[in-house]
């Protein structure tokens, strides 16, 4: 908890109160259905809930924005944003239905009122939102095909609507069809731990 008040230290007291219930909810759940790794779950702190809040800092969505987790797994990025930004909605989706009754689980016992989890995959979902978030679940073309459609034309935020993609390693291939409309975000200049060190935050206007 330490870790995410470095970089959050504005948080107030009800927020603290929901980031410091993640740790012991996910370790509770985690032991009866493995949504995150058990190799690095000591590390929850900093590889999953300010890994996800990166988003936070590159960011700040108006409240009303409609937020798209695609392959949420356990809830990330989309409950520790969901905390974060209390006035935004948040839409998480996986296609494993044991990893949504994690999430509907965490969200319930932690009382959070802007999340609706479903066992949906991303091709089958006609909703709108302005932004669809996730950690790296395929390439970022495949990942366009899937969501492309559900991108709301109308504009709420300070930049455009669009994919805001966590992905680690080289991305060049991926994004060098997209131009002008991707900026990738090194997550090295927001935090220093060496986790990050080949992390980004890819963000495409669509």
């Amino acid at each position: 908890m330490k870790i995410v008040l470095k970089y959050f230290p504005k948080l107030n007291s009800a927020q603290i109160e929901l980031f410091k219930k993640l740790g012991p909810l996910y370790a509770e759940w985690n032991a009866q259905i493995n949504v995150i790794s058990r190799k690095d779950f000591s590390e929850l702190y900093e590889r999953h809930i300010l890994h996800s809040l990166s988003i936070a800092k590159f960011i700040q969505f108006n409240p009303g924005t409609a937020v798209l987790d695609v392959g949420t797994g356990g809830g990330f990025p989309g409950i520790p944003l969901a905390i974060f930004f209390p006035e935004v909605q948040f839409h998480l989706v996986d296609s494993i239905g044991k990893k949504i009754k994690v999430v509907n689980e965490i969200s319930n016992s932690l009382g959070i009122k802007n999340v609706i989890a479903e066992q949906i995959r991303a091709e089958q979902l006609n909703g709108k939102y302005d932004f669809v978030v996730s950690r790296a679940v395929t390439q970022l073309p495949e990942f366009v095909k899937w969501v492309r459609k559900n991108i709301s034309g109308k504009q709420k935020n300070a930049i455009p609507n669009g994919i805001l993609y966590l992905k680690g390693g080289e991305l060049e291939a991926e994004i060098k069809t997209y131009g002008k409309r991707v900026f990738v975000q090194d997550l090295s200049e927001y935090f220093e731990e060496g986790f990050f060190e080949t992390k980004k935050l890819v963000h495409l206007a669509l």
